[in-house]
């Protein structure tokens, strides 16, 4: 019999009845979890070995390493997971996804499962159209099972039967006697499968349906799963392709993970295989090598294994592969700015969006405290060179922070367009786009201070020392200010006080005044220069301008009022 176009249509549709099965499944358990699932990834990867079992867990419940993978790279893309947290949880998938290698040879294979599957689709169904989500999120979990095994039960009907199709045949026999290049040539096929297939449970299932009938021999389709390994890692590197420089290290180490795995595997194929052979003769069963029905057992003790141990094998240099990463994929630093967290290709749900957006804020923070180190610096230094190169730099900073105000009130305004945001997460955004305005107005008054210093150098006009002394007071204020305000874009609602923001605040406030009050007894003394002494003037007048922008970034967090504040403070 020939196995003609309208063969490779059914076979290729019974590939998609599979994956499209898996899919509302997998998107079903997720949607059942929720926040739950977000919960669980960071907060059960404080180690390695909590890492591995938070990633084995999802899996299992998924039933897919690559949507994990795929959901790994996006929390290390919002900042929610750290490379070296993300590594552990990788390694966990890849021990969670030969739970579907189990699955298909135990129950598969032994159970029509496609028989019960119309039952269960008429028990789920109508759950889908129920108001409550819980519900309805069941629902599309119970038909995604049903789904996915009445694809695999039209998946074996549809694999071509090389006993009948010669042709097939011949073609894949010169390819299985060749010793351990076949091996290579088979990871090879296995890899390619999974790319094309984008799922290496789908290519794990065509793999045992092929090995269950005896049309590839054991050691062959061992290897088919070996290059399933590598291929799996193809979905999330195509993820992070439209993700951040974090997101594309992570991806970069579960490609690394992979192939140092495989690559000593193969090393070791033969007598790995001997070792499971003799194992599952032991007690009792078939031989994998000799009884095509006792492939599927051995596929699975063997996809099981190797995983296990490979993660064994490599925990210890988690640190090691992160810093590789790392090397590999450089970040484009500071003075080229671009978004570090933020990615629009992996916007997913809005609490992952706001989570982004407030990791970069958090950055941008960051950016102010570099840009008042650079004007301390500006503000002492006496050579000509030396000031216009910190008076560039700061101009760049400046600019800087124009653009990254720009992009980051962009993308929270296209997360409010999406239409999915609750009213807490409305005031979140509410709350990031006045962060984000009072950030760039900091960098502005800086800038400003920067060209008040650049007028008394032109003017030939040096501070006196106590100026300067009373100019570096108050940016001792500023700076603490800033590391609270910075302490607080990192810090979640609940852990965050407005209190010593505030205290702060009102230091910086009345330290103002006191110099204000020294420049009239200087007027009154007739020690006023026009020149020099309005700009010091300016500078600690700008001074207090920015406690203003930073004290409003932390009541913007917290959502408290200095006035509400004040008022309590003053009467304790």
């Amino acid at each position: 019999m020939e196995y003609g176009f309208f063969d490779v249509l059914s076979l290729l549709g019974a590939l998609g009845f599979f994956i499209y099965g898996m899919k509302v499944m997998s998107e079903g358990i997720q949607k059942v979890a929720g926040a739950k699932m977000r919960s669980i990834l960071s907060s059960m990867t404080s180690n390695r070995v909590k890492g591995v079992f938070t990633g084995f867990t999802i899996t299992s419940l998924v039933q897919s390493s690559s949507a994990t993978t795929v959901l790994v790279v996006s929390f290390v893309n919002a900042g929610l997971l750290s490379l070296t947290e993300s590594i552990g949880v990788i390694m966990g998938a890849n021990i969670g996804t030969t739970i579907t290698a189990w699955l298909i040879s135990i129950i598969g294979f032994k159970v029509k499962i496609a028989t019960y599957a119309l039952p269960i689709i008429a028990f789920g169904f109508p759950l889908m159209f129920f108001n409550r989500d819980k519900l309805k999120f069941w629902g599309e979990v119970l038909v995604g099972f049903a789904l996915l095994f009445m694809g695999l039960s039209l998946l074996k009907d549809a694999v071509p039967d090389l006993k009948s199709n010669p042709d097939i045949l011949s073609f894949l026999s010169r390819y299985t006697d060749l010793g351990f290049l076949s091996i290579l040539i088979f990871v090879g096929i296995g890899t390619l499968i999974t790319i094309i297939v984008q799922s290496s449970s789908a290519a794990m299932a065509l793999t045992l349906v092929m090995a269950n009938n005896g049309w590839i021999p054991f050691e062959l389709a061992a290897a088919m799963v070996l290059g399933e390994n590598i291929g799996t890692t193809i979905t999330a590197n195509l993820a992070a392709l439209i993700g951040n420089v974090h997101a594309k290290r992570a991806a970069l180490s579960h490609f690394i993970f992979n192939i140092f795995g495989v690559i000593w595997i193969i090393l070791l194929i033969y007598p790995v295989l001997y070792a499971i052979d003799t194992y599952i003769v032991s007690t009792g069963g078939d031989s994998p090598f000799t009884t095509a029905t006792s492939i599927p057992v051995g596929l699975s003790l063997f996809h099981t294994s190797f995983n296990i141990v490979n993660t064994l094998l490599l925990l210890g240099f988690v640190n090691f592969i992160a810093r590789t990463v790392t090397k590999v994929i450089k970040s484009s630093g500071d003075d080229e700015y671009t978004l570090e967290y933020i990615s629009t290709g992996l916007m997913n749900t809005a609490e992952l969006s706001i989570e982004q957006a407030r990791k970069e804020t958090g950055r941008f923070g960051k950016m102010t405290g570099k840009m008042s180190k650079q004007f301390r610096e500006l503000l002492t230094s006496e050579k000509p060179k030396k000031q216009k190169k910190l008076l560039k730099k700061i101009r760049e900073y400046e600019e800087m922070t124009d653009r990254m105000e720009l992009e980051i009130s962009q993308y929270l305004m296209d997360v409010s367009a999406s239409g999915t945001l609750s009213s807490d997460s409305a005031l979140k955004v509410n709350g990031l786009l006045s962060v984000v305005n009072d950030l760039e107005r900091v960098g502005d008054i800086f800038f400003q201070m920067s060209k008040d210093v650049e007028r008394n150098y032109e003017n030939e006009k040096t501070f006196k020392d106590k100026q300067i002394e009373n100019i570096l007071k108050m940016m001792d204020l500023v700076d603490e200010a800033i590391k609270i305000m910075s302490t607080n874009l990192e810090s979640t609602h609940s852990d965050i006080s407005l209190e010593p923001a505030m205290r702060v605040e009102f230091e910086i406030n009345d330290y103002r005044n006191r110099l204000r009050k020294g420049q009239t007894k200087d007027i009154e003394k007739e020690k006023y220069d026009p020149k020099r002494d309005s700009l010091y003037k300016d500078i600690f007048h700008l001074c207090e301008k920015l406690g203003d922008h930073i004290i409003n970034v932390s009541e913007a967090i917290t959502g408290e009022k200095e006035r509400e504040l004040k008022e309590e403070l003053e009467e304790a």
